[in-house]
C-alpha cells in the first residue's frame, strides 16, 4: 500500500476541486480502488503503489490544465482521464483574429475566462517572435497599437512557464496636463490612475484571488519609475510602460537596474510627451542612442497595428497630417 499527499500551490482549492467537489467526486468514481481525502488545499490517497500514481499522473495534468487555461470544468476532467486531450476549442470563445488575411499565430497564452490572447497584427506578432531572442526590447508606435498588452502576455506567459520569478510594472507618474497634488488620497491612491492600464491587463490574464496572491506576495509588482532607483531587477520580466514621459536620466537609471536572466520591454508614444517643454523625452534620446545595438531590438508600431475603434486610425492619421504640416 503507498499513502501520499498531493498539495496545490493555487490561492481557492475550488478551482481545481470544482464546486461542492464535483471534480474530486469524479475523480473518486474513476478510481473507486484507492481512498481519496480532499482537505484544504491537499489530496490525500492511500491504495496501490500503481494505482496511486497513475491517479498522481491524471492529478498533474489537470493541474497544469488548469495553470495553462484558467479553467477546468467537469467535462476536461473525465476527459483527461480517458486519456485523451481536451478539446480546446470550446476554450475559444472569440473568433482568432487576422491580420492580411492571415491567423495572427501561436496563442500567447489564455486569459482568466479561458479566452485565448494572441498577436493581433504584424508587429505584435514581431514582439511575440523576438522576446526569446532579445533581452530588452522596445516598442514604440502610437495608442492602440496593443503595445502594453502585448508586453504583459508575454510576462505573465514567462512567469507561467516559471522562466522568471517575477514580474515588475513601471510607469512615469507624468501628469498630463492634471495635477497629482489635487487627486484625493494617500500617495498610493494619487498614483493608482496612473497604473491603472497595467492592472487592467493583468485581471485579463490572470484570475483575481491568483493575481491578488501574486501581489501580496510581490510576484508582480507594480510601482512609478521613480521607485525603480537603487534595485537590480534579476529574474524578473520589467516592463517599462509610457516611457516617452521618462527623463533621459530617469530612462538611463530605468536600463541599468538590468540584472541577471531579465528580460526588459520598453513601451511608448513619442508623439504624446507630457514633459515640459524644456525637458527632452528619455525615450527619444534612447531611441537614437541605443538603435544600433545589436542585442537590442527596437520594433516600431504604427496606425496598421492599431486594434481599437475604427476611428482611432482615422484621428492619429489626422494629427500625424496636422503636424507634418
Amino acid at each position: 500500500m503507498k499513502e501520499n499527499i498531493i498539495e496545490f500551490n493555487t490561492e481557492n482549492p475550488v478551482e481545481i476541486f470544482g464546486i461542492n467537489n464535483v471534480n474530486i467526486n469524479i475523480l473518486k468514481q474513476s478510481f473507486p480502488k484507492i481512498k481519496i481525502i480532499a482537505r484544504g488545499n491537499q489530496i490525500k490517497v492511500l491504495g496501490q503503489q500503481a494505482e496511486v500514481e497513475l491517479f498522481e499522473n491524471v492529478v498533474e495534468q489537470l493541474t497544469n490544465f488548469y495553470l495553462s487555461f484558467n479553467r477546468l470544468s467537469e467535462e476536461d476532467v473525465k476527459t483527461i482521464i480517458a486519456g485523451e486531450k481536451p478539446n480546446k476549442s470550446k476554450i475559444n470563445t472569440t473568433k482568432p483574429a487576422e491580420f492580411n488575411g492571415k491567423p495572427t499565430g501561436k496563442v500567447i497564452l489564455y486569459g482568466s475566462e479561458g479566452e485565448p490572447i494572441k498577436a493581433r497584427s504584424v508587429n505584435q506578432l514581431e514582439m511575440v517572435n523576438s522576446i526569446d531572442d532579445f533581452d530588452m526590447l522596445f516598442a514604440i508606435g502610437p495608442a492602440g497599437t496593443g503595445k502594453t498588452y502585448t508586453s504583459v502576455a508575454l510576462a505573465v506567459n514567462a512567469l507561467k512557464n516559471k522562466e522568471v520569478k517575477r514580474i515588475i510594472l513601471t510607469r512615469p507618474a507624468v501628469e498630463a496636463g492634471e495635477n497629482l497634488g489635487f487627486l484625493p488620497g494617500d500617495l498610493k491612491d494619487k498614483l493608482d490612475p496612473y497604473l491603472q492600464p497595467l492592472y487592467d491587463a493583468l485581471r485579463d490574464m490572470v484570475p483575481a484571488e491568483r493575481l491578488a496572491n501574486y501581489m501580496e506576495k510581490g510576484i508582480i509588482q507594480i510601482a512609478p519609475l521613480a521607485f525603480m532607483r537603487g534595485r537590480t531587477l534579476d529574474h524578473a520580466f520589467v516592463i517599462l510602460d509610457e516611457a516617452q514621459n521618462a527623463t533621459k536620466s530617469q530612462l538611463k537609471m530605468f536600463l541599468t537596474r538590468m540584472g541577471r536572466s531579465a528580460k526588459f520591454i520598453i513601451t511608448g508614444d513619442m508623439t504624446q510627451v507630457d514633459l515640459p517643454k524644456n525637458q527632452p523625452s528619455g525615450l527619444v534620446h534612447a531611441t537614437s542612442i541605443l538603435n544600433g545595438v545589436p542585442e537590442i531590438k527596437f520594433i516600431f508600431l504604427d496606425e496598421r497595428d492599431i486594434i481599437r475603434h475604427n476611428l482611432v486610425k482615422k484621428i492619429i492619421a489626422q494629427y500625424d497630417k496636422n503636424e507634418s504640416k
